[in-house]
């Protein structure tokens, strides 16, 4: 794996990654510490970004080289949809938040300059790019969540949020896209593997970003 494309892009962000996993919003998931309204900010912003990267995974699928992994990435835009809906029929009622609620909320701005720079990039961009900047939506998620799942919480809703995506299912998806970014990695030119690192970094920093808006309910400042 030291050649591999996907171990050159983790060593890129080994410094977010390490920030993310201190951040005051993941390590008041598993010690309970987390503010309620911090949590249910973040799964509204959630639920809005779920709908922007169900369009960006489905751009994904069209740009791909091979009908199996536009099939691929196609499944995972109607499961980004899947997973928004479970979030109006499940987590979002136990917060007293209404399905009404989420069609009147705005995106933050770290919501809004996120789904921004993932729609931007798959459509001005190569196949390549546009991989490498959904991928960490995906690796992150389930490292994260990995973590997570090791620590547990002490809150029964949070756990249930953990166990999504801590779970093997998840880890499955995940592996199947490393798998087609290391697939990738051999075509590249030097040029073309920059710009992937690139956008890989960027979006691992919306990541934290994201995190972090919850943690602050980020607003608009006018």
């Amino acid at each position: 794996m030291a050649d591999s494309l996907t171990a050159e892009l983790w060593s890129g962000i080994t410094d977010i990654y390490d920030a993310i996993l201190a951040h005051p919003f993941i390590v008041g998931l598993t010690d309970g510490t987390l503010p309620v309204d911090a949590f249910t900010f973040y799964v509204v912003q959630d639920a809005l970004y779920l709908r922007k990267y169900a369009a960006a995974l489905a751009a994904v699928a069209s740009r791909a080289p091979h009908p199996r992994t536009a099939a691929m990435f196609a499944r995972h835009s109607a499961d980004a949809v899947a997973a928004e809906l479970e979030l109006h029929s499940t987590l979002l009622p136990e917060f007293g938040i209404s399905p009404a609620a989420i069609e009147a909320a705005e995106p933050a701005p770290a919501t809004l300059a996120y789904t921004s720079y993932l729609l931007a990039t798959i459509h001005g961009g190569s196949y390549a790019e546009g991989v490498s900047a959904v991928l960490p939506c995906y690796w992150i998620y389930g490292e994260v969540g990995a973590e997570l799942l090791r620590r547990g919480s002490p809150d029964p809703r949070y756990q249930r949020w953990i166990d999504t995506y801590g779970g093997e299912e998840f880890a499955a998806v995940v592996r199947d896209v490393l798998a087609e970014t290391d697939a990738i990695g051999p075509l590249l030119s030097a040029s073309e593997r920059a710009a992937v690192r690139r956008h890989f970094r960027v979006t691992s920093r919306y990541e934290l970003m994201f995190w972090d808006a919850g943690y602050r309910q980020e607003s608009w400042p006018v």
